[in-house]
Formats: structure tokens, C-alpha cells, sequence
């Protein structure tokens, strides 16, 4: 296998894989997201009632606890990313890398793929734990097949645009603090003032193609289909990769053409 990767990659694979085994935070928060996903996922399994053909989401209320710990793990994701790029600049890390392996290219390729790496194991995690437990606590009270399979895979696909738009994002502002203030402050207080805004003005459209939206609309497949606020699933796709892509070709041209 590791002839398929460019031999330069490598050193600057494993140092960043040190980096996320070596760490104590990382392994806390991803033990952190596993075990919330477990809490979550047992209350509402237990709780919920069947589910109701009108209502929402329209996998069933019993599979709200797997959507929030979805939401949480690309939350994670997002600030994982950008507490690694962002501190590299903090300690001087990319730049003592850069002396050893002078390709930007294959140092932002390798950061990229190694933060996508490990959230995209931890997702898969919160996936396992929380399909297990709604088939054991919660049969009936859900659809298995459909809309279901579809927010697995859409929230595979969330944790990892969020991973390198967080990673994309402390190497644009180049300080793990400010990125992480930054991703806060959108998701938390601008996004939702857009929405609020946008909402009373009719432009539910300019919503839609806000990150944020897109994610539910990826996640969440099938539900909110009447909302004008919220793409339908494909369109919704298609905008959160394009916010993923547009952030990640920012971050990589900044390193490639300026200092470290």
C-alpha cells in the first residue's frame, strides 16, 4: 500500500499521525463523542414513540439522539482541524517541516488527509454505536431502510467537509484560537442572525447555500422538505463540498505562496 503513496508524503504522513496518536486531547475528545453518542442515542431509542409518517425528521424521533451526535462529531471535527493547522503556526511546526520536506503541496496533502483520517474513524464510530443501539432499544420505532442509510452516509460525508474546512480554516487565519472563535461565532451567532434575517425577508435561497444549512440538508435526508431555508439533499451535497473545496484551495494556496 504504501507504494501507491509519493515517498516524500510519507514523512510528513507519519508525523502528522504521531501528532494525532501522541496528543492526549484528541484521544479524549473522540472517546468524548463515542460515549455522548452513546448517551443520546439510548434516551431517545427509549423515549420516542413510533414514528410519525408526517412528522420530523422523517427518520422517526428515535433517531434524533443519532443526528445530534453527528452534529457534534463534525462540530469536533471542524475544531480538531483547525486547533492542528492553526497551532502549527503558534509553535513554528510548519515551518521546521518545511525545512525536511520542502513540497507545500505534500504538506498540505498530508495534514488534509491525516485530520480527515481521524475523523472520519471516530464518525464511523458514532455511526456503529448509534445504529446498534436504535436496532436494539428502538426496533419499530424507526425506518431502517432509506432516509436512514442515507444520513449514515451523509453524515460520513459532513464530518469530513467540516474536517477540512476546519483544518482549511487555521491555515488561513494562521492561529488555532481565531479559527476556532471564527467557527464558533458563524455557526453559533452569524449563521443563525442570516437565517433569522433571511427568513422574514423571503430569501430562504441565500440561506441554503450557507454551510451550515447544508449540512442538515446532507444529514438530514428527507426532512425538512417543505423548508426554504434548507436545500433538498443532492443540492445540499453539492454546496457543502463546494464550501469544503472552496476553503481547502484558499488554505493551500496561502501555504504555497506565503511565509510560514
Amino acid at each position: 500500500m504504501t507504494d501507491l503513496i509519493p515517498a516524500d508524503l510519507l514523512p510528513a504522513a507519519h508525523s502528522e499521525i504521531r501528532r494525532v496518536v501522541g496528543l492526549r486531547w484528541p484521544r479524549v475528545l473522540a472517546v468524548a463523542l463515542i460515549a455522548g453518542a452513546g448517551v443520546v442515542n439510548i434516551g431517545f431509542a427509549v423515549t420516542a414513540g413510533h414514528a410519525d409518517p408526517k412528522g420530523q425528521p422523517a427518520t422517526g424521533t428515535a433517531t434524533i439522539g443519532l443526528y445530534l451526535a453527528l452534529a457534534a462529531t463534525a462540530l469536533a471535527a471542524a475544531i480538531f482541524g483547525a486547533l492542528g493547522s492553526g497551532g502549527e503556526y503558534r509553535y513554528g511546526t510548519l515551518a521546521t517541516a518545511a525545512q525536511f520536506i520542502p513540497n507545500r503541496d505534500r504538506l498540505v496533502t498530508a495534514k488534509f488527509a491525516v485530520t480527515v483520517g481521524a475523523a472520519l474513524a471516530v464518525a464511523a464510530l458514532v455511526e456503529v454505536i448509534g445504529g446498534g443501539l436504535l436496532l436494539g432499544l428502538g426496533r419499530g420505532k424507526f425506518p431502517v431502510w432509506g432516509n436512514l442509510i442515507g444520513a449514515f452516509g451523509g453524515g460520513l460525508l459532513a464530518v469530513v467537509c467540516w474536517a477540512v474546512i476546519g483544518t482549511a480554516l487555521g491555515m488561513l487565519v494562521r492561529t488555532a484560537s481565531g479559527a476556532v472563535t471564527m467557527l464558533l461565532g458563524w455557526l453559533v451567532v452569524v449563521e443563525p442572525l442570516v437565517w433569522l434575517v433571511a427568513g422574514k425577508a423571503g430569501a430562504g435561497g441565500v440561506v441554503a447555500l450557507l454551510p451550515g444549512s447544508a449540512t442538515i440538508g446532507t444529514v438530514a435526508v428527507g426532512s425538512f422538505a417543505k423548508s426554504p431555508l434548507i436545500a433538498p439533499t443532492p443540492a445540499a451535497i453539492v454546496v457543502l463540498v463546494c464550501w469544503a473545496a472552496a476553503m481547502a484551495t484558499g488554505a493551500w494556496w496561502t501555504v504555497r505562496r506565503g511565509e510560514m
